[in-house]
């Protein structure tokens, strides 16, 4: 076998996402782009922020001596500034560039953390349902994923996270905004969280980390705020990237965060710095932090995500699906209405739909939509929803 038996295994069981991306592309090939509706991929059609193309500009007509040699693994500390003054404004805790390491997104990220905390076999907790990648992440480092279910909303349960930890816990890690729902994990969910996990932390005799990952934390609708995980979780490790808040997937720029209140903080952070280096991330893009240090305060337009979510989940429910609200990220995730999600998806190719089934996040029944693309895409595959609801006697 060319390859190890585990990757073989892997990649029968890897990412829906790009698997009916892939579907996408014969169907564009058949019918043309326009008459395909894809809702598969988390990768943003809107632009950047002006402010970006005007620093972009900044600095390539002033470049900087050096500018693309290495810089110390953590990031250029201008960044690391300037990513901690706005944290400490944030959350009122004293955060320091020591606090923060610079990544290669948010994907880079998760494994210098998961790298640096855990031990072969020691576990990781995960709410249902959750971007699939971290299975492979967690493996990527010894761990195992444990899964644990949520509330019928998709709220965060703390009481079922109660109950899964055990004595080879090691962290728990939530999204929220979360990646496939849009749920957003309220303040007193969070501080019920930090009780359970101090309560188990006395039991064990040590740390239980919270990782969050948030990178649709600036994404949010209808006035709601994402509270800050560092005022409810003592020992708490934020990760993030600038993907979706600055429109820059493709620029893989992502920072980690150390919550100051953490005994150990000092040698979380030479830790983070060391892993940084050992995966062979070496340092995140020297270009794009300088970019985005004078960013940290400018987001993409939310306005043009909440009409897009508005006029997707009043179209969905007018139909008869089943849908929770997102209250963030760009994402819808209906109940199906058959049991098997995946025989789902395939009827809705027949109507040159793209849709992710919810097996994908470890939810099966349900189905993901992606509504970060154009506009008139959207309202172009209205009527094949509808098409698609009748053939299940839902309107």
């Amino acid at each position: 076998m060319p390859i190890a038996d585990k990757i073989k295994n892997y990649l029968s069981a890897s990412s829906w996402i790009r698997k009916m991306f892939e579907e996408g592309e014969k169907l564009r090939q058949i019918h043309g782009a326009d008459k395909v509706y894809d809702f598969t991929l988390g990768n943003p059609e809107v632009e950047p922020p002006d402010a970006l193309r005007r620093e972009l500009l900044k600095i390539a007509g002033n470049p900087v001596p050096g500018m693309h040699r290495y810089m110390n693994n953590a990031g250029y500390l201008e960044t690391r500034q300037a990513v901690a003054e706005v944290l400490a404004e944030e959350t009122g805790k004293p955060v320091q560039p020591d606090h923060i390491v610079m990544t290669c997104g948010a994907g880079g990220g998760l494994n210098v953390v998961l790298k640096t905390l855990l031990n072969p076999g020691e576990e990781v907790i995960v709410p249902v349902p959750y971007f699939v990648e971290y299975r492979f992440y967690v493996d990527n480092h010894g761990g195992v994923l444990r899964e644990v279910p949520t509330a019928e909303d998709f709220q965060l349960d703390p009481e079922a996270v109660a109950a899964a930890i055990g004595p080879r816990t090691k962290a728990v890690l939530i999204n929220s905004p979360n990646n496939p729902t849009g749920v957003v994990y309220p303040a007193e969910t969070l501080a019920a969280l930090g009780r359970v996990l101090e309560e188990k932390e006395k039991e064990l005799g040590r740390p239980v980390y919270l990782i969050s990952d948030e990178p649709y934390a600036k994404i949010v609708y209808d006035g709601v705020t994402v509270p800050k995980v560092f005022n409810y979780v003592k020992n708490s490790i934020v990760v993030t990237s600038h993907s979706k808040d600055l429109a820059l997937p493709g620029e893989r720029i992502g920072y980690v965060a150390v919550n100051p209140d953490i005994e150990d903080a000092a040698l979380i952070f030479d830790g983070l710095v060391f892993c940084n280096r050992t995966l062979g991330f070496v340092n995140a893009p020297a270009l794009i932090q300088r970019l985005v240090t004078a960013l940290q305060r400018e987001t993409v337009d939310i306005d043009d995500y909440r009409a897009k979510r508005d006029l997707l989940y009043n179209h969905l429910t007018e139909l008869g699906f089943s849908v929770t609200k997102p209250q963030g990220a760009f994402y819808l995730f209906p109940r199906c209405p058959v049991e098997d999600d995946v025989a789902f998806v395939r009827q809705a190719q027949k109507f040159n739909l793209l849709l992710v089934p919810g097996s994908g996040f470890g939810k099966p029944g349900y189905f993901r939509l992606s509504y970060c693309i154009d506009m008139q895409v959207i309202r172009n595959s209205l009527p094949a929803f509808a098409e698609l609801a009748r053939a299940y006697n839902l309107c």
